[in-house]
């Protein structure tokens, strides 16, 4: 039987506040990360994407923070403005269906300073943005970090890696030494584990590994075709399927133009996403995906990264990733709150080793399929 979130600490408002979202009991990540973050430790939490890492610990944040001050408490790192954004709209649906007066402003770069000072003489509790912005505007004096109690670092692999690592440094050093740190990762490095070791408190390491049991309602199959043609083949099976919504993924990001356009070409409604936040372009292809002007969005997994898009009917893997975990990364951006999702490989007779790869690590069956006669079959089985 699964436990309740009422059982693991969370208040009464809160847990029905959920409800009205359709959240009735909380993931493993969840169920680990909460008594603890209640408890005020500093917590080191890994587990794929799609397992509810965010409401893992807003929910225990909102419980902390005391509304009735009108100061900052809690500051939450982000390295994508995409990923900002979608903690600020988590926040806001977890404040309206609760009815906890908890406020948030995303303080992101690349976006008017000014209007963003005007946002913080509103003394919002939660603030959620980049370390560079959030650090330019302490050393502008508009940020109080001496009432910051508790600190967020969210997709920590990246804000610690070698480009972001001095900011967020810099940012932790202005605030009090008594203060909460909580870091998450879908995937966490040695090098990584290392560095927030460095700027944490005896932290608690929770790894909440996922394998296909976890997510009964994602179907995994795979198609054989030679290189050339497998962009004839994600042809063939979005008409075939009827995709509204899929996700197309390869590894290096170099390739994102070239196959879009390719799809195109093929008469498919497709946009790239870039990993690039500079790029005018990127905000444009999330949003006509998102309206369902687009029905295939073309991205690597650094691309990807920090997108939670609701509603993505099928997860296509165009190039197969060397990493098992990353595999299960893409596929989980599927069958999420609920739905059931479909992830499609199409493969080349090399990387069928890839696959059985797969199926031995996380313990799931990945199904040979094949198309015949505008329809699809289990390998051998077509019928004539």
């Amino acid at each position: 039987m699964s436990e309740s979130f009422e059982k693991i600490g969370i208040v009464a408002t809160l847990a029905a506040g959920l409800g009205k979202a359709g959240i009735n009991a909380p993931t493993g990540i969840q169920t680990k990360v909460i008594p603890l973050s209640l408890l005020g430790k500093d917590i080191i939490g890994q587990s794929a994407t799609g397992t509810g890492k965010t409401l893992a610990y807003l929910l225990p944040l909102f419980q902390k923070i005391d509304t009735s001050k009108r100061e900052m408490q809690v500051m939450i790192l982000a390295p994508t403005h995409e990923l900002a954004i979608q903690i600020q709209r988590q926040i806001e649906i977890l404040s309206k269906n609760s009815g906890l007066s908890v406020t948030s402003t995303p303080i992101i770069g690349n976006v008017n300073i000014a209007r963003q000072i005007e946002k913080l003489k509103e003394k919002p509790h939660i603030i959620v943005g980049s370390s560079g912005r959030i650090l330019e505007l302490i050393q502008k004096k508009k940020i109080t970090s001496q009432t910051i109690r508790t600190i967020v670092i969210d997709e920590a692999d990246r804000l610690l890696d070698d480009k972001n690592v001095d900011s967020v440094k810099a940012v932790l050093k202005t605030t009090l030494k008594e203060r909460q740190i909580m870091l998450f990762s879908a995937t966490i490095t040695p090098k990584t584990l290392e560095l927030a070791k460095g700027i944490m408190r005896e932290p608690e390491m929770i790894t909440v590994a996922e394998e296909f049991g976890d997510r009964p309602d994602i179907s995994h199959m795979y198609f054989v075709a030679e290189q050339r043609d497998k962009i004839e083949v994600v042809r063939k099976m979005v008409r075939l399927v009827n995709a509204e919504r899929a996700l197309v993924f390869i590894n290096k990001s170099d390739d994102i133009e070239e196959t879009t356009e390719k799809l195109v070409y093929h008469g498919l409604k497709a946009a790239g996403i870039h990993g690039s936040s500079i790029k005018g372009d990127r905000k444009k292809s999330l949003e006509d995906f998102r309206k369902g002007k687009v029905q295939l969005l073309v991205a690597s997994d650094v691309a990807a990264r920090g997108l939670d898009i609701v509603d993505v009917d099928y997860v296509f893997n165009l190039d197969m990733p060397e990493d098992p975990q990353v595999y299960l990364h893409r596929v989980g951006r599927t069958g999420r709150a609920g739905k059931s999702g479909i992830a499609i490989s199409i493969v080349t007779k090399q990387e069928i080793a890839l696959i059985h790869k797969y199926e031995k690590i996380l313990k799931l069956n990945i199904a040979a399929k094949q198309m015949e006669h505008g329809k699809i079959f289990d390998k051998g089985n077509v019928r004539k």
